[in-house]
């Protein structure tokens, strides 16, 4: 049998991941143990479920695959900087001795790390790297059902990659175009990210949800000053305004006199100005990412197409790419599309580089990504014993019981905590680590986003939807188990209402039957849910469409502001007790918060207030 392990790690998203025979075994990214969001780290713990989930020691293992090169990460540092001196002397000061003392001798860091895992491990020539955006595309190509694609990956930067074009057939992936550093989408994206006061790495999924709020109309000064567009798409942006390369910030004193404002402070009050901003890189974004896609679907004639990379967490813009004419018949995204996925691919990419056989996809998958639930899990058992070993008070259901009993609480517009089954591979909680809710409410949205999440009231929350139900719903026939494409409410589902409001007093408009999941701009972040891959919410959703007549409820990640996704039934009961969820069901297990007020931790829920 073949064992390969693949890794990710200091940058953001650390992950492992473990193949068997080519088949997907376990995936879980690091930040899930830690609890720290994003977590860089060397992913000791993801690893460490890893073998204990699949019973393996790490001297077992035909191949450690390391999802990028650091040698040719480092050439592009050191060149960025002799190219721009005396200009980002700081930076260069601030990060050579880690990449000196460390960085540079990853190998040998890698195989000390994997020591500290395993003592026995013995073996450093089992030590592999792949490139960046291999990985990438690697982890967009393989787990798909199709045998040939145009394979896309847009990100940040990888060694000098920033957006890559590989063509997949059968086992082989070949690289056809590359756009390299400085010139990046995803950069341009992060630099709008800091400019209105978002942490990049992790507040672009903020900017998206914010874009809705206000119009477009920096959309022709981008243009005009920021990025050029070539005959063939690919594209160069203009340095005078960004500080990305040398510098400690993403854009500099230009891009501030260009916008006429400085870049907003993280406690600063979000104004129209910034919605306004917020709208026009949004919409550029979605330009380029069709205007290139649509090219490639010219040029190569190949119907279908697989993204990766952090650009293709964007589901605004995947889903116009779906909708454009002249583009591309067919998608696939793949559900980790950042780093955390660059683990999973850089395992398939070298399996695939040593066997010709592509895996075949059962009758019963759409994909071999089993619905992304590939963490770890808990038996009835566990969960009883840490239920009891906590003091809680619950009930436990059987199953025909337990769907009737939550669907009722759903209706009457109780916030529950949904903990189930294997942990999702990601940064979507797909219903097993999800926090659901009545999309019916014309309350819930502003009330999970700052009473639950303690998070901007702005912020969006996606519609999980029984498949069959789709286009009864929303104008859309694309299934997307992975939440990654967004459409447009049915027209039939909207509420016309003639007095339209501004800015975040969008919030209180009523826009349709399912306010609580419908955007300001009548669209919504949606996914479908079938029978096969996710039966459990499936059966759910069956039972509250039966109450209630709309197979849909709200699904958003349980989690609050600035942590990662529960992992441990301890997380689980920790995140509940510190929120206003109502009740929490693990498996079987209903727990009420009124049964268990004694341990309520108002320290907890203070920390993460906000105004």
């Amino acid at each position: 049998m073949s064992k390969i392990l693949g890794i990710s790690s200091y940058y953001h998203d650390s992950a492992a991941a473990v193949l068997v025979d080519g088949k997907i075994v376990f995936a879980s990214q690091e930040e899930r143990y830690t609890r720290v969001k994003h977590d860089p780290s060397f992913p000791t713990n993801a690893i460490k479920e890893s073998l204990k989930y699949c019973s393996l020691k790490l001297n077992e293992f035909d191949a450690i695959v390391f999802y990028e090169k650091p040698f040719i990460k480092f050439e592009r540092l050191i060149e960025t900087y002799l190219k721009n001196s005396p200009l980002g002397i700081t930076s260069f000061l601030k990060s050579m001795p880690i990449w000196i003392k460390e960085k540079i001798f990853q190998k040998k860091l890698i195989f000390n790390s994997l020591k500290e895992v395993d003592k026995n491990f013995s073996s450093e020539d089992k030590i592999h790297f792949s490139d960046h955006h291999l990985s990438h595309a690697a982890s967009a190509f393989f787990p798909s059902k199709f045998r040939d694609a145009i394979v896309l990956t847009v990100d940040a930067v990888g060694e000098w990659a920033t957006t890559s074009i590989y063509k997949g057939e059968n086992n082989r992936l070949k690289k056809i175009k590359e756009i390299y550093f400085p010139d990046s989408i995803g950069l341009l994206y992060s630099a709008f990210t800091y400019f209105l006061g978002f942490r990049v790495n992790s507040g672009e999924y903020k900017l998206m949800g914010l874009a809705p709020y206000g119009n477009p109309i920096y959309k022709d000064l981008i243009y005009k000053n920021l990025i050029k567009i070539f005959p063939d798409q690919s594209f160069e942006l203009n340095q005078k305004y960004f500080n990305y390369q040398t510098g400690l910030t993403m854009t500099n004193s230009n891009f501030d006199h260009l916008f006429d404002r400085k870049p907003r402070k993280e406690s600063e009050v979000i104004d129209q100005k910034h919605m306004d901003i917020a709208a026009s890189i949004q919409v550029v974004t979605e330009e380029l990412m069709i205007n290139i896609t649509s090219e490639l679907y010219k040029e190569y004639k190949i119907d279908n197409l697989c993204l990766a990379g952090g650009v293709a967490l964007n589901c605004v813009a995947n889903g116009k790419i779906i909708r454009s004419e002249n583009n591309f018949k067919n998608i696939w995204i793949q559900p980790a599309a950042g780093d955390a996925g660059g683990a999973l691919g850089a395992a398939l990419a070298y399996y695939y580089s040593l066997n010709n056989n592509r895996i075949e996809i059962s009758n019963d998958e759409e994909d071999h990504m089993q619905g992304s639930f590939l963490g770890q899990d808990y038996s009835d058992k566990d969960i009883k014993s840490t239920l009891d070993g906590l003091k809680v008070n619950y009930k436990r259901y059987d199953d025909i019981d337990l769907f009737k009993v939550v669907a009722k609480y759903l209706s009457e517009e109780m916030a529950i905590g949904w903990f189930q089954g294997r942990m999702e591979f990601g940064p979507r909680a797909l219903g097993h680590r999800s926090i659901i809710a009545d999309p019916r409410s014309e309350k819930m949205q502003k009330n999970l986003n700052l009473k639950v999440k303690f998070r901007e009231s702005f912020r969006p929350f996606a519609p999980a939807v029984i498949e069959e139900d789709l286009n009864d719903w929303f104008d859309s026939e694309t299934s997307n188990s992975y939440m990654l494409l967004v459409s447009n409410v049915k027209e039939s589902k909207l509420i016309n209402n003639s007095v339209k409001s501004e800015g975040f007093d969008q919030l209180n408009d009523k826009r349709s039957e399912i306010p609580a999941v419908t955007h300001v701009d009548n669209s919504a972040r949606i996914q479908t849910v079938n029978e096969k891959s996710n039966k459990r919410f499936y059966e759910l959703l069956k039972e509250f469409k039966k109450i209630t007549n709309v197979p849909i409820l709200i699904n958003t990640s349980f989690n609050i502001r600035g942590e990662p996704i529960v992992s441990s039934v301890e997380d689980a009961f920790r995140c509940f007790m510190g929120t206003n969820l109502d009740i929490l069901v693990c498996e079987n297990y209903v727990i009420l918060k009124k049964d268990n007020e004694s341990q309520k931790d108002v320290n907890y829920k203070d920390k993460f207030k906000l105004d």
